[in-house]
């Protein structure tokens, strides 16, 4: 995985940096919205630091902005990691669980459960009772094996037969949502045209709690496999002298990358490239050291899209695009830039 060579910035400096522009980002995204509501407003509401405020201002800072900047900053930390550790597992750039089709099957696993189910219980229930993150983790896992078991062989991993079956992985989760929608009622129809976009509207209490904890024990768990990940670089050969157990590794990281995946897809809908995008910036920054990237990827993930998100919000205001759509079109050129450059050494 061959980056752009520039001067490293030491992993120290960089999560201090990164955590600062988080937190302003953070508070910013808290004033920021259709309604006009000042900096200094936002910040009493949020904290209850006067009841001079109008009732709405509280309501909307407390019930709209907050949980949606929460879940924007769990959901872009989630995504960076699972993009990182996707990238070291199969070892090579190119791979991002939007591009490979496995955000596409978590989708999938997604939306039959809201057509199947969401005519008997809420949403909220939904998540609270894990219907949604289950069939979304299925979907996921069902996909990662799948772009697993196509694109490895005796000889390594293969970008390109990875690609081809993100596509045809795509192709297949495009007909069976469109089959979905053929037979859902409204109100799972509105909530497939937001999955398929990707939007953070529909934070709430409920999906923060689901998303930070998983967000704890991924991190927690993605550090722990952070030598081994290091030692992977090196090729399967080498990690196995070393006496790490190849198969068992991937097998972990790839049921802990399709649960990652499937909560996001729960909670948020299909939001592409930040898994793509961040660890190469995180590479390019601090270098390839899986213990300083995976820190490094989580906090710029959560800024990324925290920042996209305060754009999809306020570029035409009132009205808001799908944040999906943003991170599309910044990742997109990336992701086309990265194709060039690894064009001569696809196998």
């Amino acid at each position: 995985m061959n980056d752009v060579m520039i001067r490293r910035i030491p992993a120290k400096a960089l999560l201090l940096l990164a955590s600062l522009g988080l937190y302003l980002a953070a508070v910013s995204s808290v004033s920021l919205g259709a309604m006009e509501i000042s900096f200094t407003d936002s910040i009493k509401a949020m904290f209850n630091l006067h009841s001079d405020l109008p009732d709405y201002v509280a309501v909307i800072v407390q019930q709209v902005r907050l949980p949606r900047t929460l879940l924007a900053i769990a959901v872009g930390a989630i995504l960076a990691m699972c993009g990182t550790v996707m990238q070291g597992l199969f070892r090579n750039p190119l791979a991002d669980p939007g591009i490979i089709g496995v955000s596409a099957g978590a989708s999938l696993g997604a939306a039959i459960a809201i057509v199947l189910f969401g005519g008997v219980i809420s949403n909220t229930a939904l998540l609270v009772f894990g219907t949604v993150p289950v069939f979304a983790f299925i979907g996921g896992a069902l996909a990662t094996y799948a772009i697993y078991y196509l694109g490895t062989s005796s000889n390594g991993t293969s970008v390109t037969i990875m690609l081809l079956a993100g596509v045809a992985l795509g192709a297949i989760a495009g007909a069976g949502m469109g089959l979905l929608n053929y037979f859902a009622d409204d109100q799972a129809l509105r909530d497939l045209s937001l999955w398929s976009m990707g939007s953070l509207a529909g934070a709430s209490w409920d999906a923060i709690a689901v998303a930070y904890v998983s967000l704890a024990v991924l991190a927690f768990l993605f550090q722990r496999y952070a030598k081994p990940l290091n030692a992977l670089l090196l090729g399967e050969a080498e990690a196995r002298h070393m006496g790490i157990n190849v198969q068992q590794l991937k097998r972990v990281l790839i049921l802990l990358t399709a649960a990652g995946v499937g909560v996001t897809v729960a909670l948020s809908g299909m939001i592409g490239f930040i898994g793509l995008v961040v660890p190469h910036i995180g590479r390019m920054l601090i270098g390839p050291d899986h213990r300083n990237l995976m820190p490094v990827s989580m906090l710029l993930g959560a800024l990324i899209l925290l920042v996209s998100d305060m754009i999809a919000r306020t570029a035409v205001a009132p009205l808001e695009i799908p944040v999906g759509i943003i991170t599309a079109a910044l990742g997109a050129p990336f992701f086309l830039v990265l194709l060039i450059k690894q064009k001569g050494r696809l196998a």
